[in-house]
């Protein structure tokens, strides 16, 4: 692929970013906030009108690609991406460093929703929104947005799409890749409108039912609040965002499955069974140590599975301060951190898929342990799977707890406790965005210094393309023709 043609993809996602800058400038002029318009209006148009003069130089040359400059290409996107959502935060002013700017659009984009700004409550509704939109977009995939109009291009998508995602599960729901990338935003625009309505019925004002809904189905958690949905003190818009974050965190290609009425697809998937059975019986969990607390069964079930689904789903709202909550209860939602959500999913983590099979080939081994000459395979819905994904599962895992714990130690250079600086970490290569401690979740990351924030900046993206789309450029084999 030559410097034009990478050019014309990267420029083209650029673009359809800066026409959702619409939104926020929407917001600008309703509530009267016309000093950010151009923080927006300007690199918008500009990449507009570069998209579309590439368009035409470019028009009727299809682009050859190769796996490799997918990789290119998807890690490039993630950056840019990155970079042009902070803009509009660092020129509007209300973020003075760009290294702060560029930390908050990555972790909007990458759905982590770590934020280092101290009071979000004072930013300019048109600023706010645009932190929970960025969440929206990162979430589906910005670049499985951007494969839904490759046709423009003459250019296939599924490539890009195995590059962003290295997950065990991976494929087509139909035979055209940018049909279902089409698909799937539509399910996830339907979500978002229901939502919105929901939140509206139980409460919010249409502004911030919207941003909440961004980000939860974007399963972000940046809120217009800074004590997130606490500030509410509504069991209705809990038991909505609860029950939200769940269906954002479950693999998206099942609702194209309820809604072609391939239910089999669905009764069979073992990484759907798992997730239900780990979020019930973790709340449970967590409902008997924080009982003692409050007293109350019902309060104590719903707060415990509020966070459950959060943390898991990794989008990080908080209902409480579980910074205050027993150690049992925190240590449940320590090891959800590490656990994630489906794949296929807007949540980050390991994800649940492959711990499932880890825990199969681990049954596997016991077995083999009383019959020595037996044969086990790892079946995952209904089906015998392929031997080589444990070693691929086994690999990665590997090198998540690798980077977890180089985070950890960039962490712990600040001057903050172990359990601050861990729990930094699981947030930052997870997605999750709250931790425990100094990161807790009425706190925020602008006390890291701006070296540490940029290595956070990496590792959110590194976690959000699950490692090896960046890390394969740290090989030198990947640099040789």
């Amino acid at each position: 692929m030559n410097f034009f043609n990478f050019f014309r993809i990267n420029i083209l996602l650029l673009a359809i970013i800066s026409i959702t800058f619409l939104l926020p400038i929407g917001v600008a002029v309703y509530y009267q906030e016309y000093a950010v318009i151009p923080s927006f209006f300007i690199p918008g148009i500009i990449c507009i009108a570069l998209a579309v003069i590439t368009l035409l130089l470019g028009r009727g040359k299809k682009i050859a690609m190769t796996p490799r400059d997918a990789f290119i290409v998807v890690a490039a996107a993630w950056f840019f991406a990155s970079f042009l959502g902070a803009l509009p935060l660092y020129f509007s002013g209300w973020v003075p460093s760009f290294t702060d700017a560029f930390f908050e659009s990555v972790s909007g984009f990458t759905t982590t929703g770590a934020t280092n700004l101290p009071d979000v409550e004072i930013l300019p509704k048109t600023i706010n929104m645009w932190r929970c939109q960025m969440h929206w977009l990162g979430g589906m995939g910005i670049v499985a947005l951007t494969v839904a109009l490759m046709p423009l291009l003459g250019v296939g998508g599924f490539k890009l799409i195995k590059a962003e995602t290295t997950g065990v599960e991976k494929g087509k729901v139909t035979p055209k890749i940018a049909t279902t990338a089409k698909i799937l935003w539509i399910i996830y625009f339907s979500f978002t409108i229901i939502q919105t309505v929901l939140l509206k019925l139980a409460g919010m004002d249409w502004y911030d039912a919207l941003a909440h809904t961004l980000s939860t189905l974007g399963t972000g958690g940046f809120s217009t609040k800074n004590t997130s949905i606490a500030f509410y003190n509504s069991p209705a818009i809990e038991w909505i965002c609860t029950i939200f974050m769940f269906l954002a965190a479950v693999n998206f290609s099942l609702y194209y499955y309820a809604v072609t009425s391939k239910f089999k697809e669905i009764i069979q998937n073992s990484e759907l069974k798992a997730f239900i059975a780990i979020v019930f019986a973790t709340a449970l969990g967590i409902t008997f140590f924080i009982y003692k607390t409050y007293n109350n069964f019902g309060y104590s079930f719903r707060e415990a599975l509020f966070q459950t689904t959060s943390i898991i789903s990794t989008t990080g709202f908080s209902s409480v301060n579980f910074d205050l909550w027993p150690a049992g209860a925190q240590i449940f939602l320590l090891l959800l951190m590490l656990v994630g959500g489906c794949s296929g999913s807007t949540a980050g983590g390991v994800k649940v898929i492959r711990w499932v099979i880890l825990s199969k080939q681990t049954s596997n081994e016991v077995k083999k342990m009383l019959h020595p000459h037996g044969v086990f395979n790892v079946q995952l819905n209904g089906r015998v799977g392929r031997k080589d994904v444990v070693f691929s599962v086994a690999g990665f895992i590997f090198l998540y707890c690798f980077i977890i714990a180089v985070t950890a130690l960039v962490a712990a250079c600040n001057n903050i406790d172990t359990m601050s600086s861990v729990t930094a970490s699981m947030a930052m290569v997870g997605n999750v965005g709250p931790g425990l401690g100094a990161v807790g979740p009425l706190c925020n990351y602008g006390f890291f210094s701006p070296a540490t924030k940029w290595w956070f900046s990496f590792v959110m993206i590194a976690g959000r393309l699950e490692l090896y789309t960046i890390l394969i450029f740290f090989m030198p084999s990947f640099w040789k023709k």
